[in-house]
């Protein structure tokens, strides 16, 4: 019987998810992170990254089209409906908690500091905001939660929803698909064998501006 020996960093890294857990666990993590509040520490956006780029392997599991374009979309439209259904789990869960989770206590898979920073960047950016969102850390997480408990429409919610839900799937799962292709091709160089470097430039991108606003809210409370 062979053992796998699992270490913390592990699950910071989401090659680790694809090559272990396969596309059920990817979609579930997709799912998560859009809308579970016990979600907002998995990894998004590194994760579509490195997922187009195993986007054929990923599809197979389901059906292969033998075909790199139709495999890539094939794999987009599960990941769209992932994250789809996420947001509006999260939406729905705001609507009905609202109130009890600013009265909640900070746990490990909660803290009240993100929910007031989803809160800040909700009422700067409106609607929007839920378009926005979808490439930010964190903020990802809660903001359909916010929508949820200050009652926004729900058509509009629906429609912006899944605009941003396109636009962050077709620019990171489509990136690292066609970036991986592009090195390979031009240069030999294949990003596989670097993913650690990459993941921690796309961590590094996109939570910086979410450490700043939380530490810069922090400081002002």
């Amino acid at each position: 019987m062979i053992e796998l020996a699992i270490q913390w960093k592990d699950f910071l890294n989401p090659e680790f998810y694809i090559q272990h857990g396969g596309l059920w666990l990817f979609l579930f993590i997709v799912f998560a992170e859009t809308g579970l509040f016990a979600g907002f520490f998995l990894p998004g956006d590194s994760l579509l990254f490195v997922a187009g780029i195993y986007s054929n392997e990923l599809a197979s599991e389901l059906f292969n089209l033998n075909n790199d374009l139709l495999n890539l979309f094939l794999l987009s439209t599960l990941v769209f409906c992932a994250g789809v259904l996420g947001n509006s789990v999260g939406y729905w869960f705001g609507s009905a908690s609202g109130k009890y989770l600013f009265q909640r206590k900070d746990s490990f898979f909660f803290k009240k500091k993100h929910l007031y920073a989803a809160q800040e960047f909700y009422e700067k950016h409106g609607a929007g905001a839920i378009v926005f969102a979808r490439f930010l850390p964190i903020i990802r997480t809660f903001a359909p939660i916010i929508a949820g408990i200050v009652r926004m429409d729900k058509q509009r919610f629906s429609f912006y929803n899944i605009v941003g839900c396109i636009s962050w799937v077709l620019v990171m799962l489509f990136s690292g698909h066609y970036l991986y292709k592009f090195f390979l091709d031009r240069f030999s160089f294949d990003l596989k064998s670097h993913l650690e470097i990459i993941v921690l430039g796309i961590i590094f991108v996109t939570t910086a501006p979410v450490i700043i606003k939380l530490v810069t809210t922090g400081k002002r409370k």
